[in-house]
């Protein structure tokens, strides 16, 4: 049946062409998405012409196939392709059959080739593939000028307050307008200085507001995150679950936290380490609950493995950053990604982050929407005056304007 419909669109469509070869024009379809091999050949020919500005008849398009008319059947054939059409008017319906035929074709080869020698790089490569031949075999209608500027006047007299998703810190929230559907967010800094620390609270005042945050952590396990969250919440020193030594003031605040966590709608992966499986994990999330607010801490960038190895890092880093990227606009969801720094930091005498200071820096710098430095005094200088004091330096954002906030 699904033959039968491609070869009767292709037919379609060409026969179209030959009708009335102005039409030649409105179509967004190549050679690679016809089926039947005389159909490429005589829609190449038909291309070749309308590129030298011949009109487009059955006369026009057998002189340039030349020996190749004994391949597709001969003029006869073409004639009754124009006689099989009553109207042209349904051209665009048949080139969309076409499209879809085509992403389905190059889907199953994909799969059939993935199924004859399975492997995890296998694997990363066929949704890869998949991804590409949706993308690139769907119609995809521009708006107009005037549409964007309808919707835009819509949203304004719509809009009630920021339009992404709130932090705790206002001054923050104030400069970024809120985590945005679809952005890749960089939160940097060196080791210790408190990202994932920084990245929980982010994740606990989003759920306190009833939606949903996933951490996948490649660094710490599960419960070790919990464990920080109960300490955050009850207000428990962390150095206690080393020593045991909680009090039973400790007791009744955790388990009020731990009460409290639990209705929350957080989730925390602490065994994915691949580009692959860290896609995939997210699309899970989002695809169970499609209605909620979803927002993904990935904790960190440098410990992903990559789908394949290159002989440089930035390259490496560059391949993932812009997977997260893609993933975050196609879920409509934020990323958080959070990231070493290099040692270069070191070496200055003022050590607040720069962008040159990024692992990767200029892959990075190209993906991400917004970056973020988090830094402190007191991790260089132990002076009392500023211990616990952090510095977020808003180095990049595409829409707003940078600076600085203390928290």
């Amino acid at each position: 049946m699904t033959v039968v419909v491609k070869y009767e669109a292709e037919v379609a469509v060409l026969g179209a062409v030959l009708v009335d070869g102005t039409l030649i024009k409105d179509l967004e379809l190549e050679v690679k998405h016809f089926y039947h091999k005389n159909h490429q050949l005589i829609y190449r020919c038909m291309q070749k012409a309308s590129e030298q500005q011949e009109f487009i008849d059955i006369p026009v398009v057998t002189t340039h196939l030349g020996k190749a008319i004994h391949e597709v059947g001969e003029v006869s054939y073409l004639v009754k392709m124009t006689e099989s059409i009553a109207t042209t008017v349904n051209i665009k319906h048949h080139e969309r059959l076409i499209k879809d035929a085509y992403r389905i074709r190059k889907g199953r080869e994909a799969a059939l080739k993935y199924t004859s020698n399975p492997s995890e790089e296998g694997m990363d490569a066929l949704i890869k593939n998949l991804q590409h031949f949706r993308e690139e075999g769907a119609n995809k209608e521009e708006k107009t000028t005037y549409d964007y500027l309808i919707e835009l006047s819509e949203e304004m007299y719509a809009c009630d307050g920021p339009t992404g998703f709130m932090s705790t810190y206002q001054e923050l929230d104030d400069m970024t307008g809120g985590w945005q559907k679809g952005d890749l967010i960089i939160v940097a800094a060196r080791p210790s200085v408190g990202k994932t620390a920084f990245a929980l609270n982010l994740a606990a005042s989003h759920c306190k507001n009833g939606d949903a945050a996933t951490i996948i952590s490649l660094e710490m396990g599960s419960k070790q995150l919990l464990q920080r969250l109960i300490s955050a919440e009850a207000r428990v020193n962390g150095q206690k679950w080393r020593t045991s030594s909680f009090s039973e003031k400790d007791y009744q605040h955790a388990s009020l936290a731990v009460g409290e966590i639990s209705n929350w709608d957080l989730t925390i992966f602490d065994k994915k380490r691949t580009i692959s499986e860290i896609r995939y994990a997210i699309r899970r999330q989002v695809h169970q609950n499609p209605d909620a607010k979803h927002i993904i801490i990935v904790d960190y960038l440098q410990l992903i493995i990559p789908a394949k190895q290159y002989d440089r890092e930035d390259i490496s880093i560059g391949e993932m950053t812009r997977e997260l990227k893609l993933l975050a606009i196609e879920m409509e969801v934020p990323i958080l990604l959070l990231s070493q720094l290099s040692r270069g930091v070191e070496a200055r005498q003022n050590k607040r982050p720069l962008m040159s200071d990024l692992r990767g820096s200029g892959n990075i710098e190209q993906d991400a929407d917004l970056i973020m430095f988090l830094y402190r005094e007191d991790y260089y200088q132990k002076e009392r005056d500023k211990a616990d004091v952090m510095e977020v330096i808003l180095q990049k954002h595409r829409s707003w304007y940078c600076g600085i906030g203390v928290f």
